[in-house]
């Protein structure tokens, strides 16, 4: 069994951030442990408020981890200000992680911000240059190039410029865009289109940071990016397609509906 790492905020309504990666660890055959950064007070409408943690008890959760157990794959997530990101960008050169992938969770599903605009810059600077991986919804995308994305060649030309600031490859979800939902990889040399029917629901939260866990795991167990995104793509729209109706806003998808339907367990809430 691999080890996998989840460096990320904690989402009490447990739809997305560290509930949703652990989650998303275990239904691919992982173990998962966890660093948090944030405690977020949120729920499928609205977040309540965010407490971040110091910076110190961040560094000692991931030396806890490393000088004991072994990682074979990481994810970040939400990152909330300048501190926080070079803290863990430290941490990361200095335990040489496996193959990084970094979801720049900026804005919850809500619309509540969690980054700081302040902390865009050092966000550029300091980590993208560090993964494998960068895995930004359009938005995020936006924010990240300065321009604006309305087309799938606009999400390629994204790619190209994010790839430039150091991500060895950057997956660009589509999902804002009318029509199929359309993900497109770029490794540096091609690009990848995975496609997919898009699904009419609501229930939609935690998608970013199941996605990306999802593509950690597969990369932990020995996929190649391509197929580790494939992989992930396939599972995240079942996760969608199965999504649970709880909540009064956007509820959580799905982490668990194979298992349950292998097992002939009931997953209505």
């Amino acid at each position: 069994m691999k080890n996998l790492l989840t460096i990320a905020g904690s989402d009490c309504s447990g739809g997305a951030g560290i509930q949703a990666d652990l989650k998303t660890f275990a239904a691919h055959g992982t173990y998962g442990m966890s660093v948090i950064v944030s405690v977020v007070a949120e729920n499928t409408s609205r977040v309540i408020s965010i407490r971040d943690m110091d910076v110190g008890i961040i560094r000692d959760q991931i030396d806890a981890v490393f000088e004991d157990i072994q990682i074979d794959g990481v994810k970040v997530g939400m990152l909330s200000s300048v501190e926080i990101i070079r803290t863990v960008a430290q941490k990361l050169r200095q335990h040489h992680l496996p193959r990084p992938v970094i979801d720049p969770v900026m804005v919850a599903k809500g619309g509540s911000p969690l980054m700081r605009d302040s902390a865009l810059d050092t966000l550029i600077h300091e980590m993208i240059p560090l993964a494998f991986l960068l895995t930004p919804n359009i938005p995020e995308a936006e924010t990240i190039t300065g321009k604006t994305i309305t087309s799938v060649q606009d999400m390629r030309e994204a790619a190209r410029s994010i790839r430039e600031m150091g991500a060895q490859n950057v997956l660009i979800k589509g999902g804002h865009l009318n029509g199929a939902a359309e993900d497109i990889l770029f490794d540096g040399n091609k690009f990848t289109h995975y496609r997919s029917p898009r699904i009419a629901t609501k229930n939609t939260h935690g998608t970013g940071c199941t996605f990306s866990s999802a593509i950690a795991a597969n990369l932990a167990n020995d996929m190649d990016i391509a197929e580790a995104v494939r992989a992930g793509k396939e599972y995240i729209t079942m996760a969608i397609e199965h999504a649970l109706p709880m909540g009064k806003g956007h509820g959580p998808v799905n982490h668990f509906y194979q298992l349950l339907r292998k097992g002939g367990a009931h997953n209505e809430i």
